[in-house]
């Protein structure tokens, strides 16, 4: 493993996707662990994608982990997409996660027969009630994180979840990722997290794997901090880490 230091990011190289979603897994266990010594509940944030695949399989299988006291959030969500459908992020963290174990409670972002603008509302007040503990996040190829792309991300929005218009490259990273079959499948808005809702969060863990990763983790690390690489406020951020394989890290 290879340790870099971006600012207050700090970045961890390892050799495959496998060991450094087993790393990342051990990491937000000890950070539960800390958490739940100082108070009776944690609550957690946790991305939806194939990125997050191997921290999500490593951390359902770690009987040490006492979820009864955990309080799960996740932090975006397509507008528009059938309840059932398999792309939905909350259907995604039911199969990887939160399904497999007992949870206190998981809020979804799901429409419910609500607006968008219904849901950011209700959402918020949750996130006001349960201070976040720990997010777990990755980075997308247009340096997004949640679904703050760079012509809608703000450092400074005073929103903690809003509706955005996705841009063509993340949706394209959708179909990249093959979550669908071509890009006029993907949905155009989403209901997402804030950047200042996801910087609440008193620990970060950033996992991001994958060749296609590569500029947008370069950026984020030695770009100028700014909304054109959305991930890149994590080097602001006290207890922020990066985890990357050989491919994400190619260009650092």
């Amino acid at each position: 493993m290879i340790e870099k230091t971006y600012d207050e990011l700090e970045a961890r190289i390892y050799d495959s996707r496998a060991e450094m979603g087993a790393a990342a897994a051990r990491d937000v266990a000890a950070a539960i662990g800390k958490v739940l010594e100082e108070k009776e509940s944690c609550n957690m944030i946790f991305a939806a994608a194939p990125s997050q695949n191997e921290v999500l399989a490593a951390l359902r299988a770690d009987t040490s982990i006492q979820w009864s006291r955990i309080r799960a959030f996740h932090m975006d969500e397509y507008c528009g997409l059938k309840a059932d459908a398999p792309q939905a992020f909350g259907n995604f963290l039911d199969q990887a996660l939160f399904a497999h174990v007992p949870f206190r409670s998981v809020h979804y972002l799901r429409d419910a027969g609500r607006t968008p603008e219904e849901i950011c509302e209700t959402y918020s007040a949750l996130l006001e009630q349960n201070p976040v503990d720990i997010v777990c996040l990755g980075i997308g190829e247009n340096g997004h994180i949640a679904f703050n792309d760079p012509a809608v991300a703000d450092f400074s929005d005073s929103a903690l979840v809003k509706v955005v218009e996705l841009d063509a490259v993340c949706r394209q990273q959708q179909v990249n990722d093959g979550c669908f079959c071509g890009i006029e499948e993907v949905p155009t808005h989403a209901v997402t997290l804030t950047i200042p809702a996801l910087c609440r969060g008193k620990e970060l863990f950033c996992v991001v794997p994958g060749i296609r990763k590569a500029h947008a983790v370069k950026q984020t690390c030695e770009g100028p901090i700014g909304e054109a690489c959305p991930a890149s406020v994590m080097r602001r951020h006290s207890n922020a880490v990066l985890y990357l394989d050989r491919d994400s890290a190619a260009e650092l």
